[in-house]
């Protein structure tokens, strides 16, 4: 009884910060939607699927801050070079995450919680690690403010789960205040995180990869001997 309490409020609180947060910035979406319009064309929302709580998929909003440019193969360029000035921007100020506020009103994702992530990482977390799936996703979440993509993975899920275990409207309302400052400070900002961590599934393929030759390493000395 106490935790659907809890969920009460904190889904209360969402609804409430999100038609407030929608209302507040109704003006600066209308002058993004019409200068994204304006560089990038149609359509001006950009649409992923991404993972939600209990492992459900659904599409994540944001405004479009890359072109579709192609090479003569037809396939798109790497997202470094589509990435153009306006969408840096976007980026830089977390300006590109305010559609976000329509899923939180879906019911898709909280203002607070983890990172929903791409659905191609969703066969390589631990078990302790999935634990991040028992709530709603977050616009702003506890590894956000702790150093945004700064983080390596294992420490940002490993806060992840943290702010599972710790969830509360307190707490929330500290990692909004936090993520606040830090959007208007601009401290930790990385446009494209790539530049410092490379994908879920790359790094613990790698790793993967790595044991795997060291385990067969290992059974031709013990072979040998």
């Amino acid at each position: 009884m106490r935790n659907q309490v809890a969920r009460g409020i904190k889904r209360a609180f969402d609804i409430g910060a999100a038609l407030a947060g929608l209302g507040v910035l109704s003006p600066l979406v209308l002058a993004i939607w019409v200068v994204v319009r304006w560089r990038l064309g149609s359509p001006v929302l950009f649409r992923q699927q991404r993972t939600g709580m209990h492992g459900r998929s659904f599409s994540v909003l944001k405004f479009r801050t890359m072109t579709d440019r192609r090479d003569r193969f037809g396939d798109l360029l790497p997202d470094h070079r589509r990435l153009t000035r306006l969408g840096r921007l976007l980026r830089a100020l977390s300006l590109d995450e305010i559609p976000q506020l329509v899923n939180v009103l879906r019911g898709d994702m909280s203002i607070v919680g983890p990172r929903p992530l791409l659905r191609k990482y969703d066969l390589w977390y631990t078990a302790h690690e999935r634990r991040r799936f028992d709530v709603r996703p977050g616009i702003t979440g506890l590894a956000q403010i702790a150093g945004r993509n700064t983080v390596s993975w294992s420490a940002r899920l490993s806060l992840d789960v943290e702010y599972v275990e710790r969830c509360s409207l307190w707490l929330d309302l500290r990692i909004v205040l936090a993520t606040v400052k830090i959007v208007f400070t601009r401290e930790g900002v990385v446009v494209d995180s790539r530049a410092l961590m490379s994908d879920l599934d790359e790094e613990r393929g790698e790793a993967l990869t790595d044991e795997l030759v060291l385990d067969a390493k290992a059974r031709r000395l013990l072979r040998a001997g």
